[in-house]
């Protein structure tokens, strides 16, 4: 159907020092619901775009191509949805990249190119975005569009397509999918590069008991009335999504048309709003702060500075963990580092995988 805009997060929950497990809440803000942009604050959430819903030509696991990609896209059946994904480079080490709520592979259309000069790229949109099939949420059950799920989604695809062990570079959201497949399958990931990863802070156990209520019904009414799909619809607008995507960029000058239609394009189809009042209702499931802990493998996590919308004074207790071996901070950049700063960023993976891919115990094997 349509695109939305970011994630309903005009719950911010905000904290009075940066620590886990996030227990002493300062102030809670609750806003009266409109369909005003100003109190809509994607909470790591990347924005806006939401998948697409193609027809489905997959049979018997053979990779192939469909109709409203680009026609040099491959895409992969995975238990009988079709996966687009994009794959560049001959040689070295695996690079698989994750994009964030709402966006597709080609939020890293300035990474690869130049990550696949010396690697092998590729580039998934996760099921339910981009365009990847959306199955019904209310046909597949709630349990379907989880981080269990996109976690899993990964790791066979690390299996079927790369047929190697891997690098997962990931932003946002992206970032808790990382995660959960690398601590799913610790023999898979070879390292985990996270951007500006999600706090999830509309999380049931970041949530204030007081404010546990108001929430579950406020996203209830957005899930189950037509309440949700009113506002998708009114966001679903080339002006709307600059507008969010100027919140999220600290350079505005890199939110272009071109980056408009890629968040906007793919959820112009029948069925995305779905899928996006499914996910905002997603307030369980693993965090980050949970997952680390049991990673096995190196970890290095950037944070663009200006970030509206996840705070690099919460995030850097990341980097406190045992398993995060350096906290990076990219100076005067916002949620999407990959996109808005990729000299910055691309130089900074290079870098990563290239000191990981010397040990002798990380090398590349088939799996």
């Amino acid at each position: 159907m349509l695109m939305a805009a970011a994630t309903f997060n005009s719950l911010t929950l905000p904290f009075s020092k940066p620590e886990f497990p996030f227990s002493s809440i300062a102030r809670t803000h609750v806003p009266t619901p409109s369909l005003n942009l100003s109190w809509f604050r994607p909470n790591g959430f990347l924005l806006c775009s939401l998948s697409s819903d193609h027809p489905t030509t997959a049979t018997g696991g053979q990779l192939h191509h469909k109709a409203n990609t680009n026609s040099t896209d491959p895409t992969w059946n995975w238990k009988g949805y079709s996966i687009r994904y994009q794959c560049s480079g001959s040689s070295g080490p695996a690079l698989v990249l994750v994009h964030g709520f709402g966006a597709n592979s080609n939020h890293w259309r300035k990474n690869i190119p130049v990550l696949a000069k010396s690697h092998r790229v590729y580039a998934i949109d996760l099921i339910g975005y981009g365009y990847s099939d959306k199955p019904n949420p209310r046909e597949v059950g709630d349990s379907f569009y989880t981080f269990e799920t996109w976690g899993s989604q990964l790791n066979d695809f690390c299996s079927s397509v790369v047929k190697d062990k891997a690098f997962f570079i990931c932003n946002s959201i992206g970032g808790l999918v990382g995660l959960q497949a690398a601590v799913a399958k610790p023999e898979i990931c070879r390292g985990l590069f996270l951007l500006n990863i999600s706090l999830r802070m509309l999380h049931v156990k970041k949530q204030p008991w007081f404010g546990r209520p108001f929430i579950a019904s406020f996203q209830s009414l957005l899930r189950n009335t037509a309440v949700g799909k009113l506002f998708f619809r009114s966001v679903a607008t080339p002006e709307s999504v600059r507008s969010i995507l100027c919140q999220c960029y600290h350079d505005t000058s890199q939110v272009t048309e071109e980056l408009v239609q890629i968040i906007l394009h793919p959820g112009l189809e029948t069925g995305a709003v779905d899928v996006f009042l499914e996910f905002i209702c997603y307030s369980g499931g693993p965090l980050p702060e949970e997952l680390l802990p049991q990673v096995e493998c190196p970890v290095l996590i950037a944070w663009g500075d200006k970030d509206p919308w996840e705070s690099i004074e919460l995030g850097r207790a990341y980097g406190d963990f045992d398993t995060v071996e350096d906290f990076v901070v990219l100076p005067n950049v916002g949620h999407c580092p990959q996109d808005e700063a990729p000299h910055l960023v691309n130089p900074l993976v290079e870098s990563f995988v290239s000191r990981h891919s010397k040990s002798p115990a990380n090398a590349s094997t088939t799996i």
